[in-house]
């Protein structure tokens, strides 16, 4: 499912960067349309990476940051020791269920975005292993974050649903639409 941010909500800079958060979700959410679980979850490209598990990796790093910024502890505690499994589904995880689970999130985040008093509060983000100082962090500087990882997969996932069945990010927007590319 894609979620469509209102037009009126881009006037202001919550809005601009809200909507261009939920455009990089789309991109990705739009990668795995008319797949199956075994085509999301397979590894057609030169990377470790599936189409799944960049799902379930948005989602997750996604609640986590938010969470972060809320100060409270991400959902899923993730260390050296399990860090490949935010990449690929387990158990009983499906596609659907991290796709509901993002919409969750995504939720989640718009909330949390449009309920801070300003952009320009701040976090602290505490020394970690992939963080190697503490640091405060604006809000403003959190949306920027979850835009440029989100777009950073939504790449990978181009790249993944091309090499599965050569279907473009052009294509898939028109299949959305249930329209035609070209």
């Amino acid at each position: 499912m894609v979620t469509h941010v209102p037009a009126e909500a881009h006037g202001d800079e919550r809005g601009a960067l809200l909507a261009f958060l939920t455009e990089q979700r789309g991109g990705i959410r739009r990668a795995v349309l008319g797949l199956t679980e075994e085509q999301a979850s397979s590894r057609p490209s030169a990377s470790e990476l599936s189409l799944a598990g960049l799902v379930k990796h948005v989602a997750e790093v996604e609640q986590g940051w938010i969470a972060r910024a809320k100060g409270e502890a991400p959902a899923v505690a993730r260390d050296e020791s399990n860090w490949d499994e935010c990449f690929r589904l387990a158990g009983d995880e499906t596609l659907e269920g991290q796709l509901a689970y993002w919409e969750k999130v995504a939720a989640e985040t718009e909330a949390f975005i449009r309920a801070v008093p300003s952009l320009d509060d701040t976090f602290l983000l505490p020394k970690s292993s992939w963080h190697p100082q503490e640091e405060h962090l604006s809000m403003r500087w959190l949306c920027l974050h979850l835009i440029r990882e989100t777009a950073r997969h939504a790449g990978h996932a181009d790249i993944i649903r091309e090499s599965l069945d050569g279907k473009t990010a052009f294509e898939l927007v028109a299949m959305e639409q249930g329209t035609e590319w070209g």
